[in-house]
């Protein structure tokens, strides 16, 4: 079982930046895809950003050049940069971990991200 606890959401005005933290209970050194997913109220959850085991990144077009995903792999922690929000990033923002892209097999409890125009 892998428990995964977000932290770092928050308010920001338009155009702010905030990093989100993504704590594993496990290591996550082999864990084969590691992605950061939102929701906005009334919308469908989205895959927004993804990193394999070997590194290798994808973004969603709306994030591409604004947001960073990574990871420690000594602190078992995935991250994501935010930065240039706009209000539509507002959204609640989980990470999951699992053996598959996209990865759905364990889940964040969940982090509010609130951007303010």
């Amino acid at each position: 079982q892998v428990q995964l606890v977000e932290s770092g959401g928050g308010l920001v005005q338009a155009g702010g930046s905030l990093r989100l933290s993504c704590a594993a209970s496990v290591s996550i050194f082999s864990i084969d895809a590691l992605g950061w997913y939102r929701q906005a109220p009334g919308k469908e959850r989205e895959l927004i950003a993804l990193i394999s085991s070997g590194r290798s990144t994808y973004y969603k077009d709306s994030v591409k050049g604004r947001f960073t995903i990574s990871k420690d792999d000594t602190k078992n922690t995935l991250y994501l940069q935010m930065n240039s929000l706009k209000p539509e990033d507002t959204a609640m923002y989980r990470c999951a971990v699992g053996k598959r892209v996209p990865p759905v097999d364990y889940w964040g409890q969940g982090t509010q991200v609130t951007v303010s125009s």
